[in-house]
């Protein structure tokens, strides 16, 4: 288990205290998220916390309200979210990459119920294509997001600027490309931040997705390591150069180091940051984990509650 100061563990109770008496609940599970979790947390990184979470009174499960699946708190620097114990088995039933790692992450604050045996089953059982399209969504979106230029058009619709030109732009389309004049009124150029950590969430994802695929053709689909110094070392050198490896490690440095906001351009590459769209489920798909197994969890999770 990584080290979380003393400070933080008391902020995070603190702070879970308080939800639960507000909110009615009672949090059986707690953990680090985002970078305090893989392991690239810099000296002004928040605090994400994950956390699952039964309703105090059983009862409001049959009530005609029900129970929120989902409870989102920001306080300071700490932000929370948590999820509703049947809301979290269902997360893990569609093999949601966010619910598999709440249950891998090292830094834990809560811990009424022991996530090791439930996590050593889900990552027996996940089902591969669907993490890797959650990762691949993760690398996509935020490319687009923040590292790639594009127009918008004036119904939304972004176009990724391949090419810039004297009068116009060539830009991709769903089915391909295509040319926008500069001085189309209907399309805007926008600007976005290819900052450190942008760059970083890029290449986490899309060596995540990279890496899933590869293996699984290799016959085995083995999941990348939660923390992300650990997989670089260990796991990235059977599927990526030194190269790609060297960039990664560079990035999650620079962010550790306090660099996260420093704008670098676009480090990633516009191929590497979109992985296939399709991928063979005959090689990538399998059943995913067990409902009984998971219906089971619920009952262990609400038990922890009690």
């Amino acid at each position: 288990m990584a080290s979380v100061p003393r400070y933080v563990r008391e902020t995070v109770d603190r702070h879970l205290n308080e939800i639960e008496r507000f909110q009615e609940m009672s949090v059986v599970l707690a953990v680090a998220r985002g970078s305090h979790a893989w392991g690239a947390a810099g000296p002004n990184s928040d605090y994400d916390v994950g956390f699952v979470y039964a309703p105090t009174d059983l009862r409001r499960y049959a009530h005609l309200g029900g129970v929120e699946a989902v409870c989102l708190e920001e306080r300071g620097n700490f932000e929370y979210q948590g999820w509703d114990v049947r809301k979290f088995a269902s997360l893990l039933a569609d093999s949601n990459d966010g619910a598999v790692d709440l249950l891998r992450s090292p830094n834990r604050y809560r811990t009424h119920y022991d996530p090791d045996p439930l996590a050593d089953y889900v990552e027996r059982t996940y089902n591969p294509i669907d993490l890797y399209h959650a990762w691949r969504g993760i690398a996509t979106n935020n490319y687009r997001k923040y590292l790639s230029e594009h127009l918008v058009r004036n119904d939304d619709k972004i176009f990724p600027i391949l090419e810039h030109r004297e009068d116009e732009y060539l830009v991709e389309t769903d089915e391909g490309t295509t040319i926008v004049a500069a001085d189309d009124e209907r399309f805007t150029e926008t600007g976005t931040r290819p900052t450190v950590k942008r760059n970083l969430t890029v290449m986490r994802a899309a060596t995540a997705a990279h890496y899933l695929k590869a293996t699984g053709e290799r016959g085995d689909h083995e999941l990348p390591a939660l923390e992300f110094e650990t997989f670089l070392e260990a796991q990235a050198p059977a599927v990526f150069d030194d190269e790609r490896i060297d960039r990664a490690r560079d990035l999650l440095e620079r962010k550790r180091g306090g660099e996260g906001g420093v704008r670098i351009g676009d480090a990633v590459g516009r191929a590497f940051a979109h992985p296939p769209k399709r991928i063979d489920p005959a090689v990538h798909a399998r059943d995913g984990p067990d409902r009984a197994r998971l219906n089971d969890a619920i009952d262990e999770l609400i038990a922890a509650s009690r």
